[in-house]
């Protein structure tokens, strides 16, 4: 096994370095976040560091890079309020990693990358319509990590549209039967398979797996 220290690290050239540390940490959840700024017009940004904050109450964390790199998503939700997160398929997974490009803000991404907004339950902003996992959220809170000017925005769970076949007796949802995508590093997808589920871990009692 090779060691790397940090100080080898920032001799490496930008994107080998940032290729590298961002696939260290193993594959993420990849979702489109969907907002509309203040002249109604429509904005999809790809995030891969979508985080699950707690299921009572039901909070979602999207980690947003400093605002002079990624300024409409975070100024979107500021204004708005109100945003939704679509999961990424084969299907349009094209489609969603074109909306990484850096877009004027005046620009409809649904429009420029081929994909459909779907209003709907009266929230103001519009889901992914060929998205099978799609939920709205309004803004709790935004917190500011000084360490790398990124923002942690804190989002409450409002509404959630899925294939209830998916959803098994005890509410776990078989992510991989929607054909949702992984990702890794910066640019790379992946499909998922099932491997193993369990029940809830306790200290003496033998481990018992769980059906899909």
């Amino acid at each position: 096994m090779r060691y790397y220290s940090i100080e080898e690290m920032t001799t490496w050239e930008r994107f080998y370095r940032a290729n590298f540390i961002n696939s260290l940490s193993g594959f993420k959840p990849i979702s489109l976040v969907s907002t509309i700024n203040s002249d109604g017009v429509a904005n999809l940004a790809l995030f891969s560091n979508i985080i699950h904050l707690g299921s009572d109450p039901a909070l979602i964390g999207i980690m947003n890079r400093p605002r002079e790199a990624s300024p409409h998503t975070l100024g979107n939700i500021e204004s708005n309020g109100h945003y939704t997160i679509n999961h990424v398929h084969s299907s349009f997974v094209e489609a969603a990693h074109q909306t990484s490009a850096k877009y004027a803000r005046e620009v409809n991404e649904y429009v420029e990358v081929g994909l459909t907004p779907e209003y709907k339950e009266n929230f103001s902003v519009p889901y992914v319509k060929e998205s099978s996992v799609q939920y709205g959220l309004e803004l709790s809170e935004i917190i500011p990590i000084k360490a790398n000017d990124t923002f942690l925005i804190i989002g409450k769970l409002k509404h959630v549209f899925l294939e209830e076949s998916t959803v098994s007796h005890d509410g776990f949802i078989n992510i991989q039967r929607t054909g949702s995508m992984a990702s890794l590093g910066m640019n790379a997808y992946y499909e998922t398979i099932p491997v193993k589920r369990f029940k809830y871990a306790k200290v003496g009692v033998t481990i018992q797996e769980l059906p899909f």
